[in-house]
């Protein structure tokens, strides 16, 4: 996570918040600390998600909205389930989102739609959709393995993806709704 972006407080984003999968994904998320806010687990911060872009637009307006609305108003609504684990090299534990290239699809619409918004603050070139489940301190193999083994043993909760959410950071790092886009 970039530092420029990394330290602002207050900021937007489009997220796919999936709060079904908490009871599978809050074994690793309670434990886990968000670099920004160190003291203070994942799960009080945000519900488990897949980023779809951020940071967005520090106050979206009604244009941006309708932006964002043409973006996906021919992505229509589809189950989406989180079948594997994995790492990023930075030891980043998380579960992938199903169907990928569906996913990966929808966030290059919205990516298109905000081009003044780079992912992540432009810190990657292209953007790998996926639920973290472990900050890069507390993750690496041995979150991936317990993950995987625990898909095996109970796959995670299948959900339908019927809209995108649209969030605000506050000044304390706590994520909170704000609004939302249907899919189609």
């Amino acid at each position: 996570m970039s530092e420029v972006w990394a330290a602002r407080t207050e900021l937007t984003a489009i997220l796919i918040t999936v709060p079904e999968l908490a009871a599978f994904t809050d074994r690793w998320r309670s434990v886990s600390r968000s670099s920004a806010r160190p003291q203070v687990p994942l799960t009080e911060l945000i519900p488990p998600h897949v980023t779809v872009l951020v940071p967005w637009v520090a106050e979206p307006t009604e244009a941006d909205l309708a932006r964002l609305r043409a973006a996906v108003a021919d992505v229509p609504a589809f189950e989406l389930s989180f079948p594997s684990a994995g790492q990023f090299p930075n030891g980043t534990a998380w579960l992938k989102p199903e169907p990928f290239d569906q996913v990966r699809g929808l966030l290059r619409k919205v990516f298109e739609a905000f081009p003044e918004c780079p992912p992540y603050g432009g810190e990657f070139a292209e953007p790998h959709p996926h639920l973290t489940i472990s900050s890069s301190a507390q993750g690496g193999p041995s979150v991936v393995a317990e993950a995987n083994a625990a898909l095996a043993a109970t796959p995670a909760p299948t959900v339908r993806l019927t809209e995108l959410g649209l969030w605000r950071e506050d000044a304390e790092g706590v994520w909170e709704q704000f609004g939302a886009v249907p899919l189609r």
